[in-house]
């Protein structure tokens, strides 16, 4: 056997005279592995700044929060032995200008040490502590909507304040998670002579505090719980300041690269093909050193390293563009993402888009390789109309070998393993599919009756015919055209869930902190508006779920997978009847006068996911208070029309003794909504009142982020799908050109060559749009309906429309290869077959 180095040598010479064939194998590559390096140092980068800067997101090491009170003097002794507190009372407020308009804002009122971390700056400097009293600094938003200025004025509540600055950056802003409004900070003191916390009041209180640098924020948390274990508190630590925005990138991280990892075995299937089709141009060299004695296994080895090197080079580059990539999307996007990453390189993304890289090129490129192996030198001279060697055990043992580390490698690195193991199998369940069906097309396209015309008879030949790329094609025309009509039906089916089914099932309004007493007098106004008007208003409370099943949820080690319900504070209710968008599925519902013992009924899907059955038991904390209740039924909800429902909905008489107030939705016309949105805030000067067309438009900007980032992902795998079209022609030149010269010398015109090969593509194209449109949709429906949990209403026309222009450019594609085939001169392209 030849040393290394000389294997080498050999390879090297014969790489650097036609590196041409190669270049597929290179495309496809690097397009993959750029595409799973840069979403996984995207995600490492989003994750690791909500890590670096958890203590200024969170403001401070460790936060206490409670929902509609104000910590006891007990608990902030508390808070001050083991640290130094911060105190924050944030609440949903309407905002009232001088001339009359209001705008739903968030209210934040904070002590003298606000922030313990970070700076709050304003557009005129950088401040620490509260506003001066009876001054108030305001969001940028709210001062352009409103038309406010530094040194006028503006109205919460009862209080008019003096606008002391406009809110430029607030170091924990994101901690605060989503909002409905701009933000507005006034200081604590203040707050009482706004008279918007009464009894029932829908608020927050956050205690954020610094430790010293020794503390654990876990350990501190879980000892003030033990002292005061009635508080009913959330505690949230630096290590994971912002949990929802962290779940969200992850979560969306996974999905894009399960989506990255697609178009990188849609690539594979490219390399395959450009190693085949470059190893076809080889066939002298390989011959030509197999005469002069070189042994199977050396040439192996010699085109090996020709293919390992233009690999490792392409999964380099891939590297090298993923990991500069969230610089760019970050300039690009910045204002889209909830934190801009900086430049970091990120090992453990890198390393394994790289094993994706080597593990794809073996898998793909073995295969035509190993094919040479056993064929003789004369062999190689004929192989234009001999069949290839079959591959022998080792090579489908190491090919085996391969496509089991990636499945491994896509599970072990999921967050969610169950899931990444569904999209393979379904990625390899729709591969297997496409090959079945070219199998099919060929089988079938030998039995059928041969046509009279010879262009038919051409067309149909070239689908079975010895060599024909037939199998290739269909994989390659079948993805592309899957993934063009996935993309139309998910993007048509949330612009058809936002722009069509939300606004005309949802109300007008939303009104907040309604108070109890008041409701009589809420109705005759929003009536006097519009006689027509249609309200509904149910009681309001905020809780948190302590116990379900005997089990403490501050004793869990992990929270059950779906059991959102247990995190944070919930909106909490009761009612005498089943609430509207309401449907039991099992249980029974209460009496409207029913007296007896606290009963609770659960949404299906939330009590699914905490194991919840008719009679288990369920405690919820309302204002420090613990309450227990038995599960009375399951109802399922639909929560797409916009209108109160809720996930915990209890009897009648549970929370008498609990202050609260009502919340109500109001749908009336166009031109009352503008007399309410002036009228109810003057009136009730503690209730909040939000557009839902508002609602509505953060919604669709953040889905259409979503989709946009899917589309950006997929598209790559469209331009793989794309390259594997293009390898596929390229892999039956060699074939192509034997054909179309023995057909010019037959007496053939360029016309009917053409034409033959326009009517194979056709047929293809045409099969595989039924197919691809069957496929796509299936597909996009489990994202629309799993992913976003969206009514699937893809738009038949723009579906149909995107199905015709892929079929259409895979077909021109398809001509544009073959053209150059046309120009092959017989005596030149006799002699080098």
């Amino acid at each position: 056997m030849l040393p290394l180095a000389t294997l080498w040598r050999i390879a090297r010479r014969d790489l650097a005279t036609r590196i041409r064939g190669l270049r597929l194998l290179a495309v496809c590559l690097f397009l993959g592995v750029a595409t799973l390096a840069a979403i996984g140092s995207l995600t490492s980068g989003i994750t690791s700044e909500l890590e670096a800067r958890g203590q200024t997101i969170l403001g401070g090491d460790v936060e206490f929060s409670l929902p509609q009170r104000e910590a006891t003097p007990e608990e902030m002794a508390g808070f001050h032995r083991v640290g130094t507190p911060s105190a924050t009372v944030r609440m949903r407020a309407m905002a009232n200008a001088p001339g009359g308009d209001a705008l739903l804002s968030e209210l934040k009122a904070i002590d003298g040490a606000y922030p313990l971390y970070g700076a709050l700056r304003l557009e005129n400097g950088v401040r620490k502590g509260r506003p001066p009293a009876g001054s108030i600094w305001i969001g940028k938003d709210l001062a352009s909507r409103l038309d406010l200025k530094v040194g006028g004025s503006v109205k919460f509540g009862e209080k008019t304040f003096r606008i002391d600055g406009i809110i430029a950056e607030e170091p924990d802003r994101l901690g605060e998670g989503f909002t409905l409004g701009p933000v507005a900070i006034i200081g604590l003191p203040d707050l009482p002579a706004t008279q918007l916390i009464q009894p029932g009041s829908l608020y927050e209180s956050k205690y954020r505090v610094r430790l010293p640098g020794s503390a654990n924020p876990e350990a501190v948390g879980k000892a003030l719980t033990a002292e005061f274990p009635e508080a009913g508190w959330d505690i949230t630590d630096r290590s994971n300041g912002a949990p929802g925005t962290r779940r969200f990138i992850e979560r969306m991280g996974q999905f894009l690269s399960l989506v990255g990892l697609a178009a990188l075995v849609i690539a594979g299937i490219g390399v395959g093909n450009g190693v085949a089709s470059y190893l076809a141009g080889k066939r002298p060299g390989l011959a030509t050193l197999k005469v002069l004695g070189a042994d199977s296994a050396t040439v192996l080895r010699i085109y090996g390293l020709q293919i390992l090197a233009v690999a490792a080079v392409s999964i380099l580059a891939g590297l090298i563009v993923g990991a500069v990539a969230p610089l760019a999307i970050g300039a690009i996007a910045g204002d889209v993402l909830p934190v801009r990453p900086g430049f970091a390189l990120y090992p453990l993304p890198l390393a394994v888009s790289a094993a994706y890289g080597l593990l794809i090129a073996v898998a793909f490129a073995l295969p035509p390789l190993a094919a040479t192996k056993h064929v003789p030198a004369a062999g190689l001279y004929r192989a234009t109309v001999d069949r290839a060697a079959r591959i022998d055990r080792p090579a489908l043992v190491a090919v085996a070998l391969a496509l089991v580390a990636i499945v491994a490698l896509a599970v072990g690195t999921a967050r969610e393993p169950l899931f990444a193991l569904g999209f393979i199998g379904a990625a390899i369940g729709l591969l297997l599919i496409l090959v079945g069906l070219g199998w099919l097309v060929r089988r079938t396209a030998s039995r059928l009756p041969r046509p009279k015309r010879p262009l038919f008879r051409l067309a149909l030949a070239n689908l079975h015919r010895p060599g024909a790329a037939t199998g290739a094609l269909v994989v390659a025309l079948g993805l592309g055209l899957t993934l063009f009509v996935t993309l139309a039906a998910i993007q048509t089916s949330i612009t058809a869930e936002i722009a069509r089914t939300v606004p005309q099932r949802a109300p007008s309004f939303f009104v907040l902190d309604v108070p109890r007493d008041a409701a009589t007098q809420f109705r005759g106004m929003v009536t006097k508006a519009a006689s027509d008007a249609q309200i509904n208003m149910i009681p309001a409370l905020r809780g948190s779920v302590t116990e379900f099943r005997g089990q403490r949820v501050d004793e869990l080690a992990e929270l059950p997978e779906g059991a959102w319900v247990l995190r944070g504070d919930r909106g909490l209710t009761y009612s005498p009847a089943l609430p509207n968008g309401s449907e039991l599925v099992s249980g029974q519902w209460w009496a409207a006068d029913y007296k007896g013992p606290p009963l609770v009924s659960v949404e299906e899907e939330v009590a699914a996911s905490l194991g919840l059955k008719i009679g288990d038991t369920l405690s919820v904390n309302v204002l420090g208070v613990e309450v227990q209740a038995k599960v009375a039924s399951l109802r399922t909800v639909q929560w797409d029309n916009f209108g109160l429902n809720y996930v915990l909905v209890f009897s009648p008489g549970t929370f008498d003794a609990a202050p609260h107030n009502m919340v109500a939705t109001v749908a009336v016309d166009p031109k009352a909504e503008v007399e309410l949105a002036r009228s109810i805030p003057r009136a009730f000067p503690s209730a909040s009142l939000i557009a839902v067309r508002d609602v509505v438009s953060q919604v669709t900007t953040l889905l259409t982020q979503m989709s946009q980032a899917i589309a950006a992902a997929a598209s790559i795998a469209i331009l793989a799908g794309i390259a594997v079209l293009i390898g596929a022609i390229a892999a039956s030149r060699e074939r192509r050109v034997y054909d179309s010269v023995i057909l010019k010398l037959l007496g053939a015109t360029r016309g009917q060559i053409l034409g033959a090969q326009a009517m194979e593509y056709a047929v293809l194209a045409a099969i595989l749009a039924v197919l691809a449109l069957g496929l796509g949709l299936i597909a996009a429906r489990y994202v629309v309906v799993s992913l976003f949990d969206f009514t699937f209403a893809p738009d038949p026309f723009i579906v149909g429309a995107t199905l015709l222009g892929g079929a259409g450019l895979s077909f021109l594609i398809g001509i544009a290869g073959s053209w150059p085939l046309l120009s092959a001169k017989p005596a030149q392209a006799l002699r080098s077959l």
